[in-house]
């Protein structure tokens, strides 16, 4: 997977445990930094793709990208109770 969009995010001159804090307070702290930067979606795919658990990237939570996996499962792999016949 490409990486080279890391070069250029706003979190590269960043302290990197912004990126991975411990309440709630500092999800949105880094939210913020995300929320103009120009490879947000990379960063994104790139956590959902290699499964990253932790921390927040592409401006989304652990839960976030929790939540994103599993609609995008969903849509994928519909069940059949989901199928219209």
């Amino acid at each position: 997977m490409d990486t080279s969009w890391m070069a250029i995010g706003k979190c590269k001159e960043m302290p990197p445990g912004l990126f991975f804090p411990s309440d709630g307070v500092g999800v949105d702290r880094a939210r913020r930094i995300c929320r103009t930067c120009q490879v947000k979606s990379d960063c994104l795919e790139y956590a959902l793709v290699q499964r990253i658990d932790h921390g927040v990237w592409g401006g989304t939570s652990e839960r976030e990208r929790k939540r994103i996996l599993k609609v995008r499962r969903l849509t994928q792999n519909p069940s059949p109770s989901t199928m219209v016949g």
